[in-house]
């Protein structure tokens, strides 16, 4: 029998908040490298007495994401009481969303080898993380610094039907996440994680099968292998006769398999209720409406804007686009390059070669580069528009640029790296290097004609790789001609 795969995604984000959830203590990208039980205060270790208040700056950044996944922000939302006992939960609870959540109804529009597809998104909730165990041959110790800390919970609608198509969603989201200024997007520090949920059916049914979730998914290959060890798990056991159970599912990434964790629970087995601590969130329209004036353009739009209006390439938009940095940072150079006669092609042919190589060089991001992008333009109006340089010097003038922070035109006359275009020059340069080559020369004339770049290199050499490549080829290519009419 042929089946087919139904996957639904859960994605918790941290959203990046200066305090907690519930409580003023304040949040750090990574509560790892911190002194055990240090950013902690009587709310978020459930201390009696404590009461917990709304992050509103948290809110706000789940209404900004709302918004940007188009969905129906709530008017009124209530915060829960989900009931679980786990060492890393303070409470015995955690309070979240769930009846009644911050937004419901949306979607988020996807590309999945070449193909478009339109992920419905079933709601979007806020919610307070856990603390982290940390378990050794000694015991298990937890640590609280985490707990607390506001979590966006983004579910989709069963709609994805491959690995690809999951994996596809997951960038997106992280991608409009990070656009938002709502996540750091650095899944090995947990910023993001994924839950998946699978079950297979019949090709062509429409009823779906028993789902098992995979829990804790902390990057791209992990979603994808699992969901695709699953699906195979899943089909298999139907295949031999047997029948999916209701699990909870863990993924040993350096084993490559699934083991599982535990029997799925149920909604009602969390006893939700809502928290008597919290009253109901109002949102009004004025603050939506606000809030959606300053939602920036999202790497979706910008990419299909480049493409229409810059005329790049589909895949070279695709990789610069993702990080909002770097995109600020292409969309600077290219409008400096515009008003100097460079064209937003080669200005992002040099950023995915050149500029991508000297940052993964030094393991920095584009916001610590020494270069500006008016200096990237400027470097590119030197090769392409006045022919002043060629591009191996291009090239090592980008490298200096990159450790001095100097502008191009300073590293050119520095290193004295100015091209030779001087047809005179370099017509005695080729004239020599022709009349000290007289095996190649008749190698050519017999029909090797391929060895004209081996002139052409002898040319760069003699000049310190200083001519014009182009200019240096067709003079070689007159100067051969010239003997070939002088010996016939």
């Amino acid at each position: 029998m042929e089946y087919e795969a139904v996957i639904g995604l859960e994605v918790h984000a941290q959203v990046h908040t200066r305090s907690k959830m519930f409580c003023a203590c304040p949040v750090v990208p990574d509560t790892g490298n911190l002194p055990p039980n240090t950013y902690v205060c009587p709310v978020c270790l459930a201390l009696p007495g404590a009461l917990p208040v709304v992050n509103r700056q948290a809110v706000a950044l789940g209404i900004r994401a709302a918004l940007a996944l188009h969905c129906a922000v709530q008017p009124l939302s209530v915060f829960a009481r989900k009931s679980y006992f786990y060492p890393d939960l303070p409470k015995g609870y955690q309070i979240t969303q769930y009846a009644h959540p911050l937004a419901r109804n949306g979607y988020l529009e996807v590309d999945v080898s070449q193909r478009f597809c339109r992920i419905g998104i079933t709601r979007i909730h806020l919610e307070e993380d856990t603390g982290k165990l940390y378990h050794g041959n000694d015991g298990t110790r937890v640590d609280f610094n985490r707990a607390g800390v506001p979590l966006l919970e983004i579910v989709s609608e069963p709609d994805m039907r491959s690995p690809d198509e999951a994996r596809a969603y997951a960038m997106a989201l992280r991608d409009v996440l990070v656009y938002l200024g709502l996540n750091t997007g650095d899944m090995e520090k947990g910023m993001i994680r994924f839950e998946a949920n699978v079950s297979i059916r019949p090709q062509g049914s429409g009823t779906l099968g028993t789902r098992t979730e995979i829990k804790n998914l902390n990057s791209f290959r992990a979603l994808s292998r699992a969901v695709d060890a699953e699906i195979a798990r899943q089909i298999a056991i139907l295949n031999s006769g047997g029948q999916v159970t209701l699990k909870t599912l863990g993924w040993d990434a350096a084993g490559e398999q699934l083991f599982v964790q535990r029997n799925k629970e149920q909604a009602h087995d969390y006893r939700y209720f809502p928290d008597p601590d919290i009253p109901p969130l109002a949102v009004t329209p004025e603050w939506v409406a606000s809030i959606a004036a300053s939602l920036p353009e999202l790497p979706r739009a910008r990419k299909a804007r480049w493409v229409a209006h810059y005329g790049l390439r589909e895949e070279d938009a695709a990789l610069l686009v993702p990080d909002r940095a770097l995109a600020g940072y292409f969309e600077a150079a290219v409008k400096h390059g515009l008003g100097c006669g460079v064209a937003p092609q080669d200005v992002a042919n040099w950023m995915t070669g050149e500029v991508f190589r000297l940052l993964k060089a030094r393991t920095s991001g584009i916001t610590g580069a020494r270069v500006s992008p008016e200096r990237l333009a400027a470097l590119l109006r030197l090769l392409y528009v006045e022919d002043a340089i060629n591009v191996a010097s291009a090239k090592k003038i980008l490298e200096v640029m990159f450790e001095t922070g100097e502008s191009p035109e300073r590293v050119v006359e520095r290193l004295g790296l100015s091209q030779i275009s001087d047809p005179a020059l370099l017509e005695a340069v080729a004239t020599r290097v022709i009349r000290d080559s007289p095996t190649q020369v008749a190698q050519y004339l017999d029909g090797k004609e391929p060895l004209i770049g081996w002139f052409v290199g002898q040319i760069m050499r003699e000049t310190r790789g200083k001519a014009e490549p182009g200019q240096a080829q067709e003079i070689a290519r007159v100067f051969l001609e010239r003997e070939r009419s002088n010996r016939f």
